[in-house]
């Protein structure tokens, strides 16, 4: 082909020639430029071409410049629970859908980001999130809406990056989701997050999509990670935080559930909150190539009334210590786990696989029990939970958990300790 021939062809500022007559065609942006540098000056100036992405974390359509952004993902969690030993029939054996989950995530004009989660899981539609985050900086930020409150260490973990098929006691003395404003933010390239906010005040373990009073809580995080921009990567995954609430609450109280999530503590039917409520939750993690520790405890304190006459002040508390490990190597960072080979046995290929071990407890305030506080059929004094999962990921967004937890209950209003729970739980996940 000729240059005349070709300049015809593809027209002017199509490309250009180089010496070997090698036609050289310039990107799909640089096109546009040249066309809108050269348009009259009352005419509009044309859009710029948009990206389209598909890849293991979503589909994504995009402006040039990333100002405008559209990103839809999502996870299925599909389960089984089995309850060996249950004399009692406490638990109850069934397959279910745990969590289905597209998410809607989004940037519209730079510095707005948006998410919208429904879950339609148990047959339920629910909104998990839904929230506005403005991007000042690195540094200072503004999250609106319904979102993860900032407390318990585990419940900030990613639900689809779970090494457990469900988490561990200390979730039920935190708020869960809650509808507020946060400032939050990270200084230092990541050395210090923060996390600062007034919510509703959602419950111990729950979450909250109206507010049933007046009262609202201030919850806050700070976690520390020193050596996160070291050279060294012994300690780079090092990580350190406190988090806490306060607020005055009115009206419902929580139940408190097992690992296995069948309910053993639930206060009478005349108790209510009353007053300030205060959780105290410090919190520790160390990441290091294929292992993943983590630590944390937590206190809420709530004053309650059982009759116009009667309150009390009590406290309860919980703990847990977890530690994985992805038997294969590949590397373990907040659950996220790509195979170094993804499945496929026609090549001898058959992802990752990782060992996850983990005790918790929580004790209820003996005051509770000792002034009639407490659902004398429903409840236990304190629980204590082992329990080992294994996980196969076949690819970055499928993965097998198999788990075994068991809970040990002491004291309670009956005239015996209940029986052990030993839940045997099976999850398939897809994840995008």
């Amino acid at each position: 082909m000729t240059m005349a021939a070709a300049v015809a062809l593809f027209g002017p500022g199509a490309g250009s020639w180089a010496a070997d007559d090698e036609l050289v065609v310039q990107p799909v942006s640089t096109r546009a430029e040249k066309a809108n540098a050269k348009r009259p000056e009352n005419e509009e100036p044309k859009d710029a071409p948009s990206r389209v992405a598909a890849n293991e974390d979503g589909f994504t359509i995009q402006s040039e410049d990333g100002s405008f952004k559209l990103k839809l993902s999502g996870h299925l969690q599909g389960d089984a629970r089995f309850y060996a030993s249950d004399r009692g029939h406490l638990g109850i054996n069934s397959f279910l859908l745990r969590r289905v989950r597209p998410i809607v995530q989004g940037t519209v004009g730079q510095y707005f980001d948006f998410n919208l989660t429904p879950d339609f899981a148990l047959g339920q539609a629910v909104i998990q999130d839904a929230f506005l985050d403005t991007r000042f900086s690195d540094a200072f930020r503004i999250k609106v809406g319904k979102f993860k409150s900032p407390v318990g260490y585990e419940l900030l973990d990613a639900d689809a990056t779970l090494t457990v098929v469900e988490r561990g006691l200390p979730i039920d003395l935190v708020p869960n989701r809650d509808i507020g404003l946060e400032l939050h933010g990270e200084l230092g390239g990541g050395v210090v997050s923060y996390q600062a906010g007034v919510f509703n005040g959602a419950v111990d373990g729950g979450s909250l999509d109206a507010d049933t009073n007046d009262g609202k809580d201030l919850e806050g995080r700070l976690f520390l990670e020193p050596f996160k921009n070291s050279s060294s990567a012994t300690f780079k995954g090092l990580g350190i935080g406190i988090a806490g609430t306060t607020g005055k609450q009115l009206g419902a109280v929580p139940t408190f559930k097992t690992v296995g999530q069948v309910t053993f503590f639930s206060y009478g039917q005349s108790v209510t909150a009353d007053g300030t409520r205060t959780r105290v939750a410090p919190q520790a993690a160390y990441d290091h190539g294929p292992l993943h520790v983590f630590g944390e405890w937590v206190s809420s304190r709530q004053r309650l009334r059982k009759s116009a006459s009667e309150t009390l002040e009590a406290r309860n508390t919980s703990w847990q210590a977890f530690a994985a490990l992805v038997l294969t190597g590949e590397r373990l960072e907040r659950g996220w786990v790509t195979p170094k080979r993804s499945f496929d046995p026609a090549k001898g290929a058959f992802g990752a696989v990782a060992l996850a071990v983990r005790c918790s407890r929580l004790d209820v305030d003996d005051a509770i029990f000792a002034a009639g506080y407490a659902d004398p059929s429903k409840s236990a004094r304190s629980s204590k939970q082992w329990g080992v999962a294994i996980d196969w990921y076949l690819t970055h967004n499928v993965k097998y958990i198999a788990s075994y937890d068991q809970t040990t209950f002491m004291g309670g209003a009956a005239s015996a300790n209940r029986e052990a729970e030993n839940a045997i739980m099976l999850r398939a996940q897809v994840s995008f």
